[in-house]
């Protein structure tokens, strides 16, 4: 029930089923329309040239700001970066659950990073970014996702100390401007974003 700090899955269920009808509508595009969608999503992941170094120096990374922090997650972990996101909230859901949405048919959480470090979530949250190995598994709520580029491993500092007790695992590094680099692997398992999402409940 709205309030009782539980979440309703029967409006979810429904919300979702109107995302469903809406996403199957969207899919009846013209030729035109699907060309334009396709080249959107190319500008939004434009790959760089990478120099030619050794392998294992440089890392390409997506930029992005989420509630005020600048971080940087490797380009092979991002699938996509959806500008307008429909977002099914779920009050009574814990902090870093943020919501639902549905990815090709698929239901996929929406995760916000701020709890993880101890800030709060941006009440104005922009696009999502689609994370994963081969499929889509968590969508992170952004500010703004900023550029594709290129990381040198040898610019790169140690994660700051005080990050050690709340978000350690998840963080490599950090780049001299304040960028905390995250580590892929450790923020896909981290049990904190993985949640049953079964009628029960969300933990």
């Amino acid at each position: 029930m709205p309030g009782s700090g539980e979440i309703d899955w029967a409006a979810t269920r429904a919300r979702l089923a109107k995302l469903a009808e809406l996403e199957k509508e969207q899919g009846t595009l013209s030729p035109e329309e699907a060309s334009a969608l396709l080249d959107a999503r190319a500008r939004s992941l434009a790959r760089e040239p990478k120099p030619d170094v050794d392998p294992g120096t440089l890392r390409e990374v997506v930029r992005f700001k989420a509630a005020g922090q600048r971080y940087a997650l490797e380009s092979r972990f991002v699938i996509e970066v959806v500008r307008t996101p429909e977002l099914v909230a779920l009050p009574g859901a814990p902090p870093a659950l943020r919501g639902l949405t549905l990815m090709h048919g698929e239901v996929l959480p929406v995760v916000e990073l701020a709890p993880l470090f101890g800030r709060a979530p941006a009440d104005n949250p922009g696009p999502l970014l689609v994370v994963g190995t081969h499929r889509p598994e968590l969508g992170l709520r952004t500010e703004e996702v900023e550029e594709v580029t290129v990381l040198a491993g040898n610019m790169l500092l140690e994660p700051p100390s005080a990050l050690d007790d709340v978000a350690g695992s998840l963080v490599s590094a950090a780049d001299r401007d304040g960028t905390l680099v995250l580590e892929g692997d450790a923020l896909l398992s981290d049990s904190r974003l993985m949640f049953d999402l079964s009628d029960e409940g969300a933990v």
